[in-house]
């Protein structure tokens, strides 16, 4: 019985006013959070579409341009990506075993892996600079020119950037999650913020296995 009154204490804090139950109020956010999501492939969809109409127009002009851009970053950031994923997935996991401290450490790593991919997206914009590659009427790398490469490498900063600002929230998400997670603030009768939290990351990963072959593999 005194369990019973504390799980119940636990829910009415955790309800909010306007729902009658913590599985509506679940099953809204849920939807919200697809809903998001939804606008966000939509945003991102138009962008994909522009560098297929170009990669259309320009397709040799963009297989050079692939070639100037670092595969081996490009790819150890997907596994890094990959396995950030998966100790999100692992956390959900966890807290739905009541095991809120592993999953507060496995959103910790997650955040910290989205970290070191932001540290070597950074290394590898840093080397674009030094040879020029710039977006837009800034590019001056005289390797290779044309207005193919110069629309290839503008699309790539603007879709890879704004996927940078992406990681960039999702790694505050993740290291709030976590310190959420130690509080006790999460347990396995409710931890609908680490799921949405965990959809979102997914969401981000999703788009970077789009984003590796359009600009890594092309070559």
């Amino acid at each position: 019985m005194a369990e019973a009154r504390t799980a119940d204490a636990a829910a009415a804090r955790r309800l909010q006013g306007h729902f009658d139950s913590l599985a509506n109020q679940t099953h809204a956010s849920q939807f919200a959070m697809w809903v998001f999501l939804a606008t966000e492939v939509l945003f991102f969809g138009v962008l994909f579409t522009l560098y297929a109409a170009y990669r259309n127009a320009y397709p040799d002009a963009f297989a050079r341009a692939a070639g100037h851009t670092d595969l081996l970053l490009g790819s150890v950031n997907t596994y890094v990506l990959l396995t950030a994923s998966f100790l999100v997935a692992l956390a959900v996991g966890a807290i739905r075993g009541d095991r809120a401290r592993l999953a507060s450490a496995l959103l910790a790593a997650a955040a910290v892996l989205g970290l070191a991919f932001l540290a070597l997206k950074g290394l590898e914009y840093s080397h674009h600079f030094a040879d020029g590659i710039y977006p837009g009427r800034y590019y001056a790398f005289d390797e290779l020119s044309g207005h193919g490469a110069t629309v290839f490498f503008t699309l790539y900063y603007a879709m890879t950037g704004l996927h940078f600002l992406h990681v960039s929230g999702g790694v505050v998400v993740l290291a709030w999650l976590a310190l959420r997670s130690i509080r006790g603030a999460y347990d396995r009768t409710w931890h609908t913020p680490l799921e949405l939290g965990g959809m979102y990351w997914h969401f981000v990963d999703v788009v970077w296995l789009f984003l590796w072959p359009a600009f890594y593999l092309l070559h």
